[in-house]
């Protein structure tokens, strides 16, 4: 990420407001790939959302591949926000000392608003697993890994994704999941998406972050470790993988998956490995014209967390004067809703990117971290303005 030093921010700035803005999201501060997967990442979520998918993907039939919407766009979801503390805490080499304790401060007030916004959005009503405590835990967990190189974090990140599935079962085998108060636990853990296990996906995007994102070298091996590892996963699953009967029935079933949102062992290689591989090639894109064709998606990936609460808060709100109850998710698909909320986010964020800049909610988190934790300004390095 680039860094303004106190010559370039003597200069006067000549550019216009647009010119401004247009800088903003396509200038060396941001990188066009990372913003490219986020989009991917957000539409993804609304597909799985808000359509209808049966069945599983089938490679050799068109009409099956939307399936590949479920369970995966979260997980790159997850990857990427261990990207983004990783660009937000150095890139390739680490702040020193005293900018990583203002920059974990920052993000740790930052995790805080993350739950806190995800709580309200529960409170909605809105049938869907909310995120967002989810990813404020994992981002907690991430912060005092922020110094390690990109080998160890990478080495820690393919550990924890082979060890926790095992003891994952474990732990979503507990009698508290099936109590009164154990249902409002796992609402604000986000146990849908356990960040026990989840936290391999954020510490893999960390990994990256340090190996250098930008680098060409870094990208093609994203896309080549990542296809093997999702050919791995989703292969030996379709040789050996548990059925739904034999997963529900015992502990090697649970284990042996690659079902979306199972969080067993094959469902973390190869959805894990799918989403290295789907940023890779996204960053690769972004090398090419096709950058500019791209840039609506990469608008909303420039303001994912906006993206993402507008459209549970569209939906709260049309569900409420439309159906008889918010939770009514066969009634509001009936209405189908994807394509006038997707092409509409994606109108919103590219127009609000380019006229206004950052987004609405990335602003206000950025603005309440840097009060709560002041830094020196002089010294500012410049972030991605995805904020968590």
């Amino acid at each position: 990420m680039s860094e303004r030093g106190e010559t370039k921010r003597a200069e006067p700035r000549n550019d216009g407001w647009l010119a401004s803005r247009w800088a903003r999201l396509n200038g060396p501060g941001r990188i066009a790939g990372v913003d490219l997967a986020r989009g991917l990442a957000v539409l993804g979520m609304f597909a799985a959302h808000l359509l209808w998918i049966s069945g599983s993907f089938d490679a050799a039939q068109p009409t099956t591949w939307i399936t590949v919407v479920q369970g995966r766009s979260s997980i790159l979801f997850a990857t990427l926000a261990g990207v983004s503390i990783g660009l937000m805490t150095g890139g390739r080499v680490p702040l020193p000392a005293d900018r990583m304790t203002t920059a974990r401060g920052r993000l740790a007030v930052r995790a805080g608003l993350l739950w806190v916004l995800g709580i309200l959005l529960i409170a909605t009503g809105v049938p869907v697993y909310v995120i967002l405590p989810a990813y404020a835990l994992m981002f907690l967990l991430a912060l005092p890994l922020t110094s390690l190189p990109a080998r160890a974090l990478l080495l820690l990140a393919g550990a924890l994704a082979v060890i926790m599935p095992f003891v994952q079962i474990f732990l979503d085998a507990l009698p508290l999941w099936s109590t009164p108060a154990g249902y409002f636990v796992s609402l604000g853990l986000g146990w849908h998406y356990p960040f026990t296990t989840w936290i391999a996906f954020v510490v893999a995007g960390l990994g990256v972050a340090r190996a250098g994102v930008s680098r060409l070298r870094v990208q093609v091996w994203l896309v080549v470790a990542g296809a093997v590892l999702a050919l791995i996963g989703y292969g030996t699953d379709a040789a050996t993988g548990a059925g739904p009967e034999a997963e529900a029935a015992s502990y090697l079933g649970a284990l042996w998956t690659a079902r979306p949102h199972s969080t067993g062992l094959l469902e973390v290689i190869s959805s894990g490995g799918f989403a290295l591989a789907v940023l890779g090639i996204c960053l690769l894109v972004c090398r090419t014209l096709l950058r500019w064709v791209v840039l609506p998606l990469r608008a909303v990936g420039a303001m994912p967390l906006t993206a993402y609460t507008l459209q549970l808060v569209v939906w709260a709100a049309i569900a409420a004067a439309m159906l008889d109850r918010v939770g009514d998710l066969a009634g509001f698909r009936a209405l189908e809703p994807f394509w006038p909320l997707t092409i509409g986010t994606v109108v919103l964020c590219t127009a609000w990117a380019l006229l206004i800049g950052r987004g609405p909610l990335e602003t206000v988190l950025d603005g309440a971290s840097r009060f709560a934790v002041p830094g020196d300004r002089r010294r500012a390095r410049s972030a991605p303005s995805f904020t968590p």
